[in-house]
């Protein structure tokens, strides 16, 4: 007992003059671990007259206490010098010249939709916005698409738990602008849609657009005028066109949307199989029944819809091949559209 102070001297000087929290350890380790020097101590207690034990056993305790404290508070002081080490070496000389920034620029798929937001906007369209989480009646019924089509079955839509889902077109957005509105009502609406999908021309995640232009006296002629004249701004030049029959529950009739091949010119290539014509789009008269569901008088009003993949219409103005190149983010492919025009 005579040397407890010597040891508790000489742990306290190596706690001092520890260089490093592994140091520090080993220390801790060396006087308090289960066969350090201090914890030692404890067993020569039973070497002892009764009547000293409590007093030896307090004096041990206290000089673990006392090297235990110590080493707490060379810890704290050795991880606040760690931190500052760390800190200086990531500090920033701010007298250094800089390194520059690159110059960014819209997404393709952002450059698109802003052109034919911009186009349509021209000829009087107003540009419609709705949730990108939508109930079946807005999604499907609404629009005549019955309880057993397959559009609602759980391989091509995302369902939620609340029964909701992911919209799978934007053409939510026109029952909820019909029912808002009275006619004559003229807009399109872009925005993210949802499928399960996904290959070199399929994401399930894409961007549409669908246009409606409701009033009296509206007929397919103006459909097909207004989209033909669409189809040549946007890609800026004369192109062919033609309606082909086709079937959507919302429409009737329905016809797909067919122009020349905007590479080869209606010559024939890779992109049309030979054919000179590209399918863009989807179309028709508004069905009827759509309008009854909006509380529109379909004896009064007639009009057409149409929509088109944003994505379809970036590859065929850009020339890429693979849809997916729009969602890798790769920095090169992205680079190429930084200051392009739209």
């Amino acid at each position: 007992m005579g040397e407890l102070d010597t040891l508790t001297g000489s742990a306290l000087a190596q706690i001092r003059d520890a260089g490093g929290l592994p140091a520090l350890e080993e220390i801790r380790v060396r006087w308090l671990g289960k066969k350090g020097t201090l914890t030692e101590q404890l067993k020569t207690l039973g070497a002892l007259p009764a009547s000293e034990r409590p007093a030896a056993g307090a004096r041990i305790n206290a000089a673990k206490t006392a090297v235990q404290d110590a080493i707490e508070a060379r810890r704290i002081e050795l991880e606040r010098v760690r931190v500052q080490q760390e800190l200086s070496l990531g500090a920033i000389d701010v007298s250094l010249p800089g390194r520059g920034e690159a110059q960014g620029g819209l997404h393709p798929v952002t450059q698109t939709r802003l052109r034919i937001e911009e186009i349509f906007r021209r000829a009087g369209f107003e540009v419609a916005e709705g949730p990108e989480i939508e109930d079946e009646f807005y999604n499907f019924e609404a629009l005549n698409i019955p309880a057993n089509h397959p559009a609602r079955a759980m391989h091509d839509t995302f369902y939620l738990r609340d029964g909701r889902l992911l919209r799978t077109h934007t053409s939510p957005v026109q029952i909820r602008a019909m029912q808002r509105g009275k006619p004559p009502l003229a807009l399109i609406a872009p925005g993210r849609v949802y499928r399960h999908d996904s290959d070199v021309t399929h994401s399930p995640m894409f961007h549409q657009v669908e246009g409606l232009y409701v009033d009296r006296n509206v007929s397919l002629a103006n459909l097909k005028s207004t989209l033909h004249a669409f189809m040549e701004a946007f890609f800026e030049q004369d192109l062919a066109m033609r309606l082909r029959p086709s079937y959507f529950p919302f429409t009737e009739p329905s016809a797909e949307v067919d122009i020349s091949c905007v590479l080869c010119r209606g010559e024939g290539c890779r992109v049309c199989k030979q054919s000179g014509w590209l399918e863009i789009a989807g179309c028709g008269m508004v069905h009827p029944h759509v309008f009854t569901a909006c509380g529109i008088d379909a004896e009064r009003y007639t009009g057409w819809a149409f929509g088109a993949g944003i994505e379809r219409l970036a590859m065929l103005r850009y020339g890429v091949n693979d849809l997916r190149l729009f969602f890798d983010n790769d920095l090169r492919f992205l680079a190429t559209f930084a200051g392009g025009r739209q």
